[in-house]
């Protein structure tokens, strides 16, 4: 059985990548990954607020005691010069290469172009094989175009592709008026892979307290029908790679989501669930999956159920949509 495929130019002994998550924290959780089967891991994120931290704590203990003589003003160049950033993930970054034969994937979160995307150098720097950008961003102002928010992305992307030459996903939401169209202008710009789709945490409210409180909740299987749907659209009108990522759970979500044309799927919430482990268990669950269905290869099986090589391409669209409310039998009473 040959489960090798291919993602960000990276040759992948399978499509089972661990995805951004606190379990890649702790570097002995990285080489239990890769005992258990995993091809790759996208380490978790280092954020654009701890840069800003970090800059405005520099730029207070610079100018702290200046005005006491003239001559202070001169001793310290501007903090405009500092390229500043959490150094402990760098040295994780080496650490986990040193550590692995995999291939280590960084991540970046931000939301805003500037200076922390020169950080990207330095994740390059220190061996990272391709970087994730993970663009978490909410406009909550409404004089805020569509138009403007998506070249956000774009500028972000540009930006952080002039610095690097390692390859760079893009990790996005699906809230885009036109996702195809939004996915096709981050392939023009430069893109080497689309992962599908970032979960947004959602805010709670603490009736106790009643302060707004993060509320992480894991995901299910029925989360991957959304990524699932737009890998099978995307498949073949690109030229980036397709990660799926959400609701991955079971060998049988894998292989569905390499049906539809995914290049790779990425787990984390099984993981937290069931253990780092597990993945031993999807992978051979996979290949006993391939073998009924006689596949002999992901490359063999990948995007034959895309929108692109479906018998009713509508299936994806409207028609399914119709199908399903019309097919529904509620309980009786």
């Amino acid at each position: 059985m040959d489960l090798t495929t291919t993602y960000l130019g990276l040759k992948l002994r399978t499509p089972l990548v661990v995805s951004a998550s606190p379990l890649s924290e702790e570097i002995d959780n990285i080489k239990r990954m890769e005992d258990a089967g995993a091809s790759a891991v996208v380490l978790y994120s280092i954020f654009e607020e701890q840069f800003t931290r970090d800059r405005l704590e520099l730029h207070q203990r610079l100018e702290q005691g200046t005005e006491s003589f003239p001559e202070a003003l001169t001793y310290f160049p501007d903090s405009g010069d500092y390229r500043l950033g959490p150094e402990e993930y760098l040295g994780h970054i080496w650490l986990a290469k040193k550590s692995t034969q995999m291939p280590v994937i960084a991540s970046l979160n931000g939301s805003s172009t500037g200076g922390w995307i020169e950080y990207a150098q330095r994740i390059q720097a220190a061996g990272a094989d391709a970087l994730e950008l993970n663009i978490y961003y909410i406009p909550t102002d409404p004089m805020l175009s569509g138009t403007e928010v998506e070249m956000t992305y774009i500028e972000i992307l540009q930006a952080v592709k002039s610095v690097v030459t390692i390859p760079v996903a893009v990790k996005l939401s699906p809230f885009f008026s036109s996702f195809a169209n939004m996915a096709r202008r981050l392939d023009t710009a430069g893109a080497d892979g689309l992962v599908l789709f970032n979960r947004f945490y959602q805010p709670d409210i603490d009736l106790d307290t009643l302060e707004i409180e993060p509320n992480i909740l894991l995901s299910t299987p029925m989360a991957m029908r959304l990524p699932l749907r737009w890998v099978a659209i995307l498949y073949g009108r690109l030229r980036a790679n397709l990660a799926a990522t959400s609701g991955i759970h079971r060998a049988s979500d894998v292989l569905k989501m390499l049906l539809a044309g995914a290049d790779v799927t990425m787990l984390c919430s099984a993981l937290m669930r069931h253990g780092i482990h597990h993945i031993r268990t999807v992978e051979q669950d996979l290949i006993d999956l391939m073998s009924k269905h006689e596949y002999e290869s992901v490359s063999q099986l990948k995007g034959s159920l895309s929108q692109k090589n479906c018998a009713s391409p509508s299936e994806f669209e409207r028609a399914q949509y119709m199908r399903a409310i019309c097919s529904y039998k509620p309980a009786s009473a």
